[in-house]
């Protein structure tokens, strides 16, 4: 297979200029996620003097020691539960990821209860609703670790009651799929937050600490005057022994994770070792915090960062010289047969019409995709729009929405308009898609959009017979460029689950390998569907 050659010169000017801004970002991103470690540490006293382990030491307890883990989502929730960046604690009270728990790849889903006790936030419940899909559309199990003082009632949104169901539907639908559910209650799983584990499979809960009732002390005495303990009416040694709502009765959270692994370590779904060797890159990974510049205005050449996440660097283009600013090309990473689709320019009629070839070959050949995002939309303008771009458009649009195989995409640089979907954006089910912190998402640049609406205004100002206030113009313009740039960056769109993470540039490789691993596995697994999830009698 072909090589990609590199004109990068990691000494030049360009290079030297580009890489700390970067890495700048990676610097700001790094210490957002270090707030919320820190946020929930604090509460290491209370958690010490109950005898129970942080959010965070339970999930390394639950992982195989040195096994990788891809946290998710880290920015969700960023300025949306505090609008002063100082005080904002990213994260959705909630941690969840990929990892391996006794050999078996699986989804984790933590209460992060040292901050404001697990409660469940807008975020936080799209957060795992994100989980949910990635475990069912990959096959995996899921394992949740609970202990949330529920909803929020002091920022009680109706919204928020209505979509909190889609948790619970997913939960009986992962059962019913043959993907099994395991739940380990550590603390309170009140009201809707009891059918979390009342709609898994396989129940711990330990003893003393966890509880789950739909109607706590406080609310049955105010609904119905009944008087009862916490134990009587949802503790692990009731549920346990009377009840029946869990399995297990561990003796605490060390206990507890023990017997997740060992009930994990049962299913049956451990991952089948990998053999296939693979070559690396031949130009460093590291490089790439310095090939793409901050500003997508700045062209650059997307083979550059193809050459450091492919294995040997070697990447057979496909259709060259037509369409040439989008890039289509095989390759392998990881030792998984993939195909690259990536821009250094505009979408036009030329290359949309390779894309949706290269896709649909993509999918007779059982390759994955992976999309590269670096592109300012699809090209406009007379000649264009004559030689059928909404038509052309059109039919890679089709493509990547009916595509059969897994694709993953990357946000490296610009994604706006059209461009996002025709580039499998978060809105056309990529398996996964994840940012970099220079990314930019918007329907257009901040700068079109306030010429648009200065055009129009003037327009309609003539029809009228009135003079443009020039002043008023300007400002509005201000504003729409302001408003625009405020939310097209990449903490702004991770915040809102717009994608599954931001990620230093420089673990696209490693990353890409992880994730396409999961989607080969997911491919490879026989599931035993029911007709219903599994019920206890």
């Amino acid at each position: 297979m072909p090589r990609l050659d590199s004109r990068i010169d990691p000494h030049d000017a360009r290079f030297t200029a580009q890489r700390p801004a970067m890495l700048a970002l990676v610097e700001q991103l790094r210490a957002l996620e270090a707030r919320t470690r820190a946020a929930s540490a604090r509460a290491a006293p209370l958690f010490e003097r109950r005898g129970q382990l942080l959010p965070r030491e339970r999930v390394a307890r639950l992982l195989d020691p040195g096994s990788p883990w891809l946290e998710l989502s880290t920015m969700a929730g960023h300025l949306l539960d505090d609008a002063d960046p100082e005080r904002s604690v990213a994260g959705a009270g909630l941690i969840c990821g990929i990892g391996f728990v006794a050999g078996t790849r699986c989804v984790v889903s933590a209460s992060d209860s040292g901050i404001e006790a697990g409660a469940i936030q807008s975020m936080g419940r799209e957060k795992m609703l994100r989980a949910q899909a990635i475990a069912l559309e990959n096959r995996l199990p899921f394992v949740q670790l609970i202990e949330s003082a529920g909803a929020n009632l002091l920022r009680y949104r109706v919204e928020d009651f209505i979509e909190g169901g889609r948790l619970f539907f997913n939960l009986a639908r992962l059962s019913a799929a043959g993907i099994p559910v395991i739940a380990v209650v550590h603390g309170s799983s009140t009201a809707g937050g009891a059918y979390l584990p009342g709609l898994s499979d396989h129940v711990i809960m330990v003893r003393g600490r966890a509880r789950a009732f739909l109607a706590g002390p406080p609310l049955l005495r105010a609904a119905t005057g009944e008087i009862a303990t916490d134990e009587e009416l949802g503790g692990a040694e009731m549920h346990t022994s009377v009840s029946g709502l869990g399995e297990y009765l561990a003796q605490d959270d060390t206990d507890a994770i023990r017997i997740a692994r060992e009930v994990v370590g049962r299913l049956g779904f451990s991952r089948e070792p990998r053999l296939a060797a693979f070559e690396e890159p031949r130009f460093d990974p590291d490089e790439l915090a310095g090939v793409v510049p901050l500003d997508f205005r700045q062209p650059f050449d997307m083979r550059e960062v193809v050459a450091r996440i492919v294995d040997g660097s070697d990447f057979l283009e496909f259709q060259p010289d037509h369409g040439p600013q989008t890039v289509c090309g095989h390759a392998e990473l990881h030792g998984h047969r993939i195909g690259v689709v990536t821009n250094n320019g505009p979408l036009d009629p030329a290359g949309s019409n390779k894309a949706t070839h290269f896709i649909q070959a993509c999918c007779q050949s059982g390759a994955a995709l992976v999309y590269l995002q670096n592109t300012t939309g699809y090209i406009v303008g007379r000649a264009s729009e004559q030689a059928g771009m909404i038509k052309h458009g059109s039919k890679m649009i089709q493509a990547v929405a009916n595509a059969s195989v897994p694709a993953v995409t990357i946000h490296c640089g610009a994604s706006f308009g059209a461009g996002n979907y025709g580039m499998c954006g978060r809105a056309f089910g990529p398996r996964f898609v994840f940012s970099w912190p220079n990314a930019r998402t918007a329907v257009m640049g901040g700068e079109q959009a306030a010429l648009t609406m200065r055009l129009v205004t003037e327009a309609t100002a003539r029809r009228r017979g009135e003079p443009a206030d020039t002043a008023k113009l300007d400002a509005l313009g201000r504003r729409i460029v302001e408003n625009f740039e405020r939310q097209s960056g990449a903490l702004h769109t991770s915040a809102r689950l717009l994608d599954d993470g931001v990620i230093d540039p420089r673990d696209t490789r490693r990353l890409l390998g992880f994730v396409l691993d999961t989607c080969a596995e997911a491919g490879r697994r026989e599931l035993r569907p029911l007709s219903f999830g599994v019920a206890r009698p």
